[in-house]
């Protein structure tokens, strides 16, 4: 029997104006479980994580948090519940370093895990650059350890692989692996195919203002719709 998601956001209704963005969309996120959310551009994965998270009210459906249903949840409220949201760019202060970001982090929520972070995700020799300075990659891994060492019980990430080259992406999704280890629940965006198969333990596809369980990654790719509207000629061994 499987353990039930500590976050949920279920049957999700969102439009803006006379363009209906989401009609009932859900996407959930289990302890120790990676899911990714699939889905074409414009569909709505990033409304329905900032949704999730409390960033955007939702014109229908509801949130639901360790054990807890929210009608119009709020950030600040999931976020001291243990709630991350991981925003596709700008998490981090541009005018700041990012030592002193992370020594804000550390004010806030200890330092014990703050050494073990910043190697597992190679950041130590950038701690004295702003993120205007990083690269892509660096930007993304520094915004990861940010985050990681808040230790978050839940963490909402949008399109973390989005404009990072190849070596930057296997730190993160080794970051990512071993967040889950430690028990935390992840939801993940994005396009990167086989990256995020090879990373994903749940997968959910997000088609039409609603969304599909797909299962596993291995029962993702053998699923004809999946393959025919959203895959496409891509071969899996």
């Amino acid at each position: 029997m499987r353990e039930q998601p500590l976050f949920a956001a279920d049957s999700i209704g969102k439009s803006f104006g006379s363009r209906t963005i989401l009609k009932a969309a859900s996407v959930w996120a289990r302890p120790g479980i990676i899911t990714v959310l699939f889905g074409r551009n414009g569909c709505g994965k990033s409304t329905l994580l900032k949704i999730g998270a409390g960033q955007l009210r939702a014109d229908h459906g509801v949130v639901q948090f360790d054990g807890r249903a929210y009608l119009r949840p709020r950030l600040h409220e999931l976020a001291s519940r243990g709630l991350f949201y991981l925003p596709d760019r700008d998490l981090l202060s541009r005018r700041l370093t990012v030592r002193e970001q992370i020594r804000a982090v550390e004010w806030r929520f200890g330092a014990s895990r703050t050494a073990a972070t910043l190697e597992r995700l190679d950041i130590g020799h950038l701690l004295d650059q702003t993120p205007v300075e990083l690269s892509g990659g660096e930007r993304r891994r520094a915004e990861l350890a940010a985050a990681w060492i808040r230790a978050p019980r839940c963490l909402l990430a949008d399109e973390p692989f989005a404009g990072i080259d190849p070596a930057d992406a296997e730190v993160v999704a080794g970051a990512f692996r071993e967040m889950a280890r430690q028990g935390c629940a992840l939801v993940i965006t994005g396009h990167e195919v086989r990256q995020l198969l090879e990373t994903a333990d749940d997968v959910v596809w997000m088609a039409a203002g609603t969304t599909h369980g797909m299962g596993t990654p291995e029962k993702a790719v053998q699923h004809e719709q999946f393959r025919r509207e959203y895959l496409g000629p891509l071969r899996f061994g």
